[in-house]
């Protein structure tokens, strides 16, 4: 009896030790976290940015604008617009989505630390570039092959060579229509390359299932794609003796968003929580949280930290997980406040 019982121990230590991660990790709770209020009428910091000297954070929202964080006395002000034409009577704090195609919608954001120059993926009005004062944005990029990108997401830049890594969501949908993106299995995002010599955009990746958060390692041997739909991220290595060879990074149970490479050269991926479709989550499913909205990874795809969102409505919906000065940064495509955490 008491050999079977040993035996049983035994097993189930196998059972415990396979479902639990290789690593340990950090859980990262909401004891430390506040919030940065957007001003009235705008919603939607989908991703978050700090300049070459560390000032900002900087974000795109729902009218088409990017602000600036000047501190708790000035608040936020008005640093960019990337609609070139942009009506403000009809645009300015407009939460809108049909007004999106006139006012812009920007999604990913990136300044180049070697010319401050801010880069921003936009929904609608294609690759852009701002000067370090802001103001009107100058078109990179808007088509490839002469059809014009429907739906830029996400971007990171190789600040040695300039060139600019990003995602168009789909061929076919708009960003104010991307639900319909998910539901009819549309496979026509991809991972693109502008190279600023050249002045060319060129395919990386294609065939995939709404391309989303793309980063660049510390390196620039490698970068990693999310592909939303399928809950993955995959690495394509760039340079070396795999170049341009792809391999699944990691599997997740929840679909991943923007991806933030650290300055340690780790990666915060944050993770969509699907509440809405799933409901509540009373079990741990996911690195033995019950409600993991970002997960830290290195280079080998270990995971290093977790975000416990705790099952609230603070972060229900998570777009970016930006790490900064002993800070978390927290971006969502449709709150209207800026989440931070101190570490």
């Amino acid at each position: 009896m008491k050999l079977y019982f040993l035996s049983l121990l035994f097993f189930f230590s196998l059972i415990l030790a396979s479902s639990t991660p290789a690593s340990a990790f950090f859980v990262v709770n909401l004891t430390n976290y506040h919030q940065i209020e957007l001003p009235k009428s705008v919603v939607g910091p989908e991703s978050i940015a700090f300049d070459c000297r560390g000032k900002g954070p900087y974000v795109g929202v729902s009218d088409g604008r990017i602000l600036k964080w000047q501190g708790p006395c000035r608040g936020w002000t008005e640093f960019a617009f990337t609609s070139p034409t942009r009506p403000r009577k009809i645009c300015d704090g407009s939460t809108d989505n049909t007004t999106e195609p006139i006012c812009g919608r920007p999604l990913g954001l990136k300044f180049n630390p070697k010319t401050c120059e801010l880069y921003i993926a936009d929904a609608y009005f294609g690759l852009l570039k701002i000067g370090r004062n802001g103001g009107r944005p100058q078109q990179l990029a808007t088509s490839l092959n002469g059809v014009p990108f429907r739906f830029l997401n996400a971007l990171d830049i190789d600040s040695q060579s300039g060139i600019v890594y990003f995602t168009d969501t789909s061929t076919v949908y708009q960003r104010r229509l991307w639900p319909l993106s998910i539901a009819t299995g549309d496979k026509t995002g991809r991972l693109l390359q502008y190279d600023p010599c050249t002045k060319k955009v060129t395919v990386l990746l294609d065939n995939l299932a709404f391309a989303n958060g793309v980063a660049l390692s510390e390196d620039s041997s490698f970068l990693l794609v999310a592909e939303s739909a399928t809950f993955k991220i995959f690495k394509l290595w760039l340079r070396g003796p795999k170049a341009y060879d792809v391999k699944l990074f990691t599997q997740l149970k929840r679909p991943a968003d923007n991806i933030k490479r650290t300055n340690g050269g780790e990666f915060w991926a944050a993770l969509n929580s699907l509440r809405g479709l799933q409901g509540n989550q009373t079990s741990p499913s996911l690195w033995l949280t019950k409600d993991p909205v970002g997960v830290k990874f290195d280079e080998q795809g270990n995971v290093m930290e977790v975000l416990d969102g705790e099952g609230g409505p603070t972060l229900e919906s998570i777009s970016e997980v930006e790490e900064h000065n002993g800070k978390l940064w927290i971006g969502s495509v449709v709150k209207s406040y800026v989440g931070v955490i101190k570490s």
